[in-house]
């Protein structure tokens, strides 16, 4: 093979590809190294909150929901290995409309975690007397602590221009350290901590005091779905793996196992240590998250009251404060080092992320040419600088990590959606593609993806959905504002879009979950379990509605396989490399 020719390397829109060289080690890492963030330092405690011990529950469940999203991601990102590939796979499928929607919402929540892991790196470093300046006792930023985040967004940004080669490395040492810490934390927590509380499950007011609601709300509320994001990082970085079709399945399905494992045990071993004297009367802090329960009454200035709720709800840095309230004070420090260094290893991946996945939206032409553009080393560089900007501006309206944690994991899983539809759009237009990893009863996983995606969305509460809504807007004026062909559109393929943001809107505003107080709910009434099982089955009967219209209505085969032969092949081809 003649290696100097056009067509063993060809030449994306910019010019230039980017470098395929990370492995199956590289690439599960940089999922494990999204999974393992802040949520760790704050999941279990937040859990207890909403939940009770009854929290060990919404993990599971939380876990196999998003598991189920990653199964169907494992096949798309072996089938088509693109950089960015979450945001591209709609728009293969269902054309220009659904394609930008889409890419937005990969890009939105690609840029927002970065900000929210400095935050959480900041809120574990007022421990130290040299960082109490940094946030005010509300725990949001302060002038100081401002410019400390926009420091640390640099730092992220910095390591990205190094190249995706030295991203990898740094980010395989860190995902090592992080998920070393933990499993360590668990070990040494559950033997040295002078005996484990089994008492604990029936403590406060019970192991269920708030119900299935409870139990439903903790899995967005308090961080648990937050914690297990990242898994699709593999697809984000799969044009610059070295063999993606074997590695992409490996990396996405089992970052999801080892980061269930490692989150159910890190919340079983958190409420087993607490001593007793540290837990209240309640488990609930009596946020705004309308869980029964709880009295406003109750609260000192919107915050855990310790004679109600007890010690454990006043902690800053939950597990470094029971570590150091069962007499391990070695491990509190060794755990307030990691607090920095985890969140920040995330930010990292994500700050890469939002690059790749502008730098994919561009090859589609849903963003500017500019953001195609590459560094010498490869790295989309106006796309690391862009997100460097918009994680900074993020600071502004949501200065906390609690004010971030709620918004990311609604729009998140809005971008998780648009995967069981492409999904299912290949499976019936290209039965015959190559499929190097191809999911047993997709047939079945693929509609379940997407409905437990509307779960979540509407267990998130109107709060935060309706600020999700405002940022779609928002998308819609920015990417649509330019001239887009009618054929590029494809109007009809995406009809069922705007009438799905819609229904969902509608059904958690009506729903038990809008969060709504003092307000009767359409679906089931106002108390007890009717109203939970109601708003599961609508949402459900609805969200199996809009996945079957829109197989219908997706692009027909032959459109898909011309931007296909147009995009992705080109994309591929450097897979073979030059030859040896």
């Amino acid at each position: 093979m003649d290696t100097s020719s056009a067509s063993a390397e060809p030449q994306g829109k910019s010019g230039v590809e980017l470098a395929r060289e990370i492995g199956l080690i590289g690439l599960l890492w940089a999922s494990m190294g999204s999974i393992i963030g802040s949520g760790w330092l704050f999941g279990a405690q937040k859990g207890l909150f909403n939940a009770g011990p009854a929290v060990l529950i919404s993990w599971i469940i939380g876990g196999i929901c998003i598991l189920i999203l990653a199964l169907v991601h494992a096949e798309l990102g072996a089938m088509f290995p693109l950089s960015g590939g979450s945001a591209r796979f709609p728009h293969y499928a269902f054309g220009g409309i659904a394609g930008a929607g889409f890419g937005w919402f990969s890009w939105l929540q690609a840029v927002t975690v970065a900000p929210i892991e400095v935050s959480a790196a900041i809120l574990y470093a007022t421990h130290y007397h040299f960082a109490k300046s940094w946030l005010k006792p509300d725990e949001t930023l302060t002038h100081t602590g401002l410019l400390v985040a926009v420091i640390l967004m640099a730092l992220l940004a910095a390591v990205n221009y190094l190249g995706v080669k030295a991203l990898a490395a740094t980010n395989t040492v860190l995902t090592w350290w992080k998920v070393g810490v933990p499993m360590a934390t668990i070990l040494i927590v559950a033997l040295f901590a002078g005996g484990m509380h089994g008492s604990n499950f029936h403590a406060a007011d019970g192991f269920n005091p708030y119900g299935v609601k409870g139990i439903l709300l903790a899995i967005p509320l308090s961080g648990i779905v937050f914690a297990y994001l990242g898994f699709e990082q593999a697809d984000q970085l799969a044009g610059e793996s070295k063999n993606p079709k074997r590695d992409i399945p490996i990396a996405v399905i089992g970052s999801i196992v080892l980061g269930l494992i490692i989150y159910i045990l890190l919340q079983l071993v958190f409420l087993l240590a607490l001593p007793s004297s540290s837990i209240g009367a309640k488990w609930c802090d009596g946020n705004p998250n309308n869980v029964p329960g709880c009295l406003p009454a109750e609260l000192a200035n919107g915050a855990a009251n310790p004679a109600v709720h007890g010690i454990y709800s006043t902690f800053s840095g939950p597990w470094a404060q029971v570590a150091a309230l069962v007499s391990l004070g070695w491990l509190a420090t060794i755990l307030y080092i990691d607090a920095v260094i985890s969140p920040l290893g995330t930010g990292l991946i994500y700050t890469a992320a939002g690059a790749r996945v502008s730098y994919g939206l561009a090859r589609n032409d849903y963003f500017h040419s500019v953001f195609g553009k590459l560094t010498g080393s490869k790295v989309p560089w106006v796309g690391v600088l862009v997100s460097f900007i918009a994680g900074c501006v993020c600071f502004l309206p949501f200065p906390s990590w609690q004010s971030l944690v709620g918004l990311i994991t609604s729009a998140s899983v809005l971008m998780y959606a648009g995967a069981p539809l492409a999904f299912g759009a290949f499976r019936s237009r290209l039965p015959d593609q190559e499929r190097p990893y191809r999911l047993p009863l997709g047939g079945f996983f693929s509609p379940a993806a997407f409905v437990v995606s509307t779960w979540i969305i509407m267990w998130s509460g109107w709060e935060t959905n309706w600020k999700l809504g405002i940022l779609v807007l928002i998308g819609c004026l920015l990417i649509f504002n330019r001239e887009m062909r009618p054929d590029v559109l494809n109007l009809q393929a995406a009809a069922w879009l705007p009438v799905y943001l819609i229904g969902v809107g509608a059904i958690t505003f009506f729903s038990t979950f809008s969060g709504r107080t003092g307000q009767s709910h359409v679906l089931g009434g106002t108390t007890g379990l009717a109203p939970v099982i109601w708003a599961q089955v609508v949402s459900a009967v609805f969200s199996l509605i809009i996945y079957y219209w829109a197989i219908r209505v997706a692009l027909p085969t032959s459109t898909i396989q011309h931007m296909i032969d147009e995009v992705v092949v080109p994309e591929e081809a450097e897979l073979a490399g030059p030859a040896h």
